[in-house]
């Protein structure tokens, strides 16, 4: 009797496991997938920034102006985390860059969103102002350091890149949808 029951145990097993294959087989046929499209879908940002400059104590600052080529992935405003602004972009050649703002302390804010960035002791002029420069395994960045606030644009992108960013840094600008950012399925969170 009990040598049965293990045989229809097993038997039950596999074909459970059939009708699961089975199932699997056809919903993979009939849900309709693209392996040719881009995964990252931008994100639109308009509605987190206008809450950020809102709540922050500093001029938000956003790019006005960049290519549509760079795209934005991520973004989050966190008032109790030291007011932290946060904007990540996509370049062209899929390199990532983020603008960080914050009234934390800049010391560990900066080894923070950085990932042990180290000052380089240089400094470069951005669209008229004096950014220090910082090195590290894993990112570099541009730091500019006023009253009250630390802004860093930082990423795996190179320097001239980060430039860029910099330079397109705007206070108080809403950005411009753009088609992709409008459609429903674009609206979700980013990389």
């Amino acid at each position: 009797m009990a040598g049965m029951r293990g045989k229809q145990t097993v038997r039950g097993m596999f074909q459970s496991m059939a009708v699961i294959l089975v199932a699997a087989g056809v919903i993979y046929l009939f849900v309709p997938h693209d392996e040719n499209a881009d995964p990252i879908k931008p994100v639109d940002y308009g509605v987190e920034l206008v809450t950020a400059q809102r709540a922050a104590p500093y001029p938000v600052l956003s790019p006005k102006g960049l290519p549509t080529d760079w795209r934005p992935t991520s973004v989050s405003y966190e008032r109790r985390s030291g007011d932290a602004w946060h904007l990540g972009y996509l370049t062209p050649e899929r390199e990532y860059v983020a603008v960080e703002q914050s009234t934390s302390a800049p010391v560990k804010y900066i080894d923070e969103v950085t990932h042990g960035a180290r000052d380089t002791g240089a400094a470069r002029e951005v669209a008229g102002r004096g950014w220090q420069r910082y090195e590290g395994p894993k990112y570099d960045a541009l730091v500019l350091r006023e009253k009250g606030v630390t802004t860093v644009v930082t990423g795996t992108a190179d320097e001239k890149r980060l430039a860029e960013m910099a330079t397109a840094l705007r206070p108080g600008e809403a950005p411009t949808p753009s088609p992709a950012a409008s459609s429903p399925a674009a609206k979700a969170p980013g990389a």
